[in-house]
């Protein structure tokens, strides 16, 4: 019984990561879209953090206005 718990843990905190992953993307496009950037640079801060999760978001925090 204990082993068929494992399976479903780790889909869960992989599922959740991913999760995690979308709304700190949507969170950075949204933030520099109010910051006053233009919409080219809202996309790239967009796929950089959908593609690079931790260090793109790092990145987005450091460099934003």
């Amino acid at each position: 019984m204990e082993l068929f718990i494992w399976p479903i843990v780790f889909f869960l905190l992989i599922f959740g990561g991913f999760i995690l992953n979308v709304i700190t993307s949507i969170w950075c496009y949204r933030d520099s879209v109010r910051s006053g950037n233009s919409k080219e640079y809202s996309l790239l801060i967009l796929v950089a953090t959908l593609f690079f999760p931790v260090v793109g978001f790092i990145v987005y925090l450091f460099i934003r206005k």
